[in-house]
C-alpha cells in the first residue's frame, strides 16, 4: 500500500461517515480563510493530507512564486493548521520563481524579449544581456 492510497483510504472513510475529508476541510479553510492567495493571482493546491500521520502538505503557485510575503502567508497557513487536532505537521511550498525562468544564470533576455517580470530587471541587473537586439 502506498502513501496516496493510505489517504485515500482515510479520506474514503471520512466520506462515508458523510463528513468531509482532512483534504477537504483545509481546502475550503484555504478558499475561506485566505482569500489574499486568489486575490494576488495565487493559487494553493492540498497536495497531501494523511488524517492518520496527521502530515499537510500545501504547495502555493501562481502570484505566490517570487513574492516578498510568501513567507508570512506561509507562516500564517502553518500556524493555523497546526491548532486543529488532527494536523502535527504542515509544510508549503511555494517555488523559487527564477526556477521557472531557468534562473539567475540564464541570459535576462531571449531574441529581444525581456523575460523577467514587469522588464524591470530581476537578479540586481537592469542591462537586458549581451544578447539583447
Amino acid at each position: 500500500m502506498t502513501d496516496t492510497d493510505a489517504v485515500s483510504d482515510a479520506d474514503s472513510d471520512a466520506e462515508s461517515d458523510g463528513e468531509p475529508s482532512l483534504q477537504e476541510r483545509v481546502e475550503k479553510w484555504l478558499s475561506r480563510e485566505m482569500p489574499i492567495i486568489q486575490m494576488h493571482g495565487g493559487t494553493s493546491a492540498v497536495r497531501q493530507a494523511d488524517p492518520e500521520s496527521g502530515e499537510v502538505i500545501i504547495e502555493l503557485g501562481g502570484g505566490c512564486k517570487g513574492c516578498s510575503v510568501s513567507d508570512v502567508t506561509t507562516g500564517n497557513i502553518q500556524a493555523e493548521l497546526l491548532t486543529w487536532p488532527e494536523i502535527d505537521d504542515v509544510t508549503v511550498r511555494v517555488p523559487d520563481a527564477r526556477e521557472s525562468l531557468g534562473g539567475p544564470e540564464q541570459a535576462e533576455s531571449i531574441m529581444g524579449v525581456d523575460r523577467t517580470e514587469g522588464g524591470r530587471g530581476d537578479w540586481g541587473s537592469s542591462n537586458p544581456g549581451k544578447d539583447h537586439l
